[in-house]
C-alpha cells in the first residue's frame, strides 16, 4: 500500500522521537519550559544562522522561495483573522487563533518528512522556507503573541529582545560579504544547529504531554482547518504564480501544510496568552496531521 509505506518511511521516525518526548514527560514530569527557553535563545537562532549561510541556491532561487513563504503564510493568516472575526472571538483567544494559524512546525517536522520525501534538492528549498518562517515568527509572529497583552508600541520594542533577528541580519551580512566564521566558530554552530531540530521534536512531545483540552471548539478547529485543510490549496494556487520548480513547489507545498509548530507554545509561555488552547490546537493539528500529510506526500510525489 503506497499510502502506508509513505507514512512508514516519512512521517513515522519524525512521531516516534516526539513520542518519546511525550513518554519522557509522562514518566519523569519534566517541565518543558527550560528547554524551551534554549531553543528559543541558543538553538533557534544558530539554526537560522547556519541554513541562511550553509545554503548554495541563487539570490534569485531564495527571493522566490521567501516570497511564497511569506505569501502562503500571510494568507493563512488572513483567512483565520476572517474566520475569527466572524465567529465574533475575544481578542485574547483570537491572538491565540492567529498565532497558530500563522506559525507552522517547518524546522522539526516538515524539514526532516522532506528530506526523506523528497531529497536534499527539496531540503534546501525547504531551508528557506524555514528561514523564512522564522522571520515570521520572530516578527510578526512576537508581535501578534504580544498585542495579545501589550500596546502596539510595547509589542515593537518585545522584537529588540528575540535573538534570532539579529542571527538573521547578521547572517545575510556574511552572505553579502562573502564571509566565513573561523573553523571553530563554524563547528559550534553546525553542532548546535544539529541539535536543534531534534530538540523541537522532543519539546514537542513534552509539550503535547502537557496539552489540556479546551472548551472552545471554534477557536480550536480554525487553526487546523487553516493549516491542514486549506493550506494545501493555497499553496499550490500560490506556487504556480510563482513559478516555482517542482523540488520547491513539493517542499513549499509541504510545508505550507504543517501542523502548528511546537514554537507557538513557546511564544504563548513568554508573553502568557492562553496557553491551553495554544497547547491544544498543537497536539490536535499534530494529531490530525498523518490524515492530511500521507496523501499530499503521494500527490506531490507522483
Amino acid at each position: 500500500m503506497p499510502l502506508f509505506t509513505i507514512f512508514a518511511n516519512n512521517l513515522l521516525p519524525v512521531l516516534l522521537l516526539a513520542g518519546a518526548g511525550f513518554a519522557l514527560g509522562k514518566v519523569f514530569k519534566l517541565d518543558p519550559r527550560p528547554l524551551g527557553r534554549v531553543i528559543f535563545y541558543i538553538f533557534s537562532p544558530l539554526l537560522v544562522f547556519d541554513l541562511i549561510t550553509q545554503s548554495r541556491l541563487s539570490f534569485g532561487e531564495i527571493g522566490a522561495m521567501m516570497g511564497f513563504a511569506a505569501a502562503v503564510m500571510l494568507a493563512t493568516l488572513g483567512l483565520a483573522f476572517l474566520i475569527g472575526k466572524l465567529l465574533r472571538l475575544e481578542r485574547t483567544v483570537l491572538t491565540a487563533v492567529l498565532l497558530t494559524s500563522l506559525v507552522g512546525n517547518n524546522g522539526n517536522y516538515g524539514m526532516p518528512i522532506i528530506s526523506f520525501a523528497f531529497g536534499q534538492e527539496a531540503l534546501a528549498y525547504a531551508s528557506i522556507y524555514f528561514v523564512t518562517s522564522a522571520i515570521m515568527v520572530y516578527t510578526l509572529g512576537v508581535m501578534i503573541a504580544s498585542l495579545g497583552h501589550l500596546p502596539f508600541k510595547d509589542a515593537l520594542v518585545g522584537l529588540l529582545k528575540v535573538p534570532a533577528i539579529y542571527a538573521i541580519i547578521l547572517a545575510m551580512i556574511f552572505v553579502r560579504a562573502g564571509w566565513t566564521l573561523p573553523e571553530p566558530l563554524q563547528r559550534t554552530v553546525t553542532l548546535a544547529s544539529g541539535a536543534a531540530i531534534p530538540s523541537m521534536l522532543v519539546l514537542l512531545g513534552l509539550e503535547l504531554q502537557r496539552a489540556e483540552w479546551t472548551r472552545n471548539l471554534r477557536a480550536l478547529g480554525i487553526p487546523s482547518f487553516c493549516r491542514l485543510v486549506a493550506g494545501p490549496p493555497l499553496a499550490l494556487v500560490l506556487a504556480a504564480l510563482f513559478g516555482l520548480p517542482v523540488p520547491a513547489r513539493q517542499a513549499g507545498v509541504t510545508e505550507a501544510s504543517m501542523p502548528t509548530a511546537v514554537m507557538t507554545t513557546v511564544l504563548a509561555a513568554e508573553y502568557r496568552l492562553e496557553s491551553s488552547l495554544v497547547t491544544a490546537i498543537v497536539f490536535t493539528s499534530t494529531l490530525l496531521s498523518p490524515l492530511t500529510l500521507t496523501p499530499l506526500l503521494y500527490f506531490l510525489g507522483r
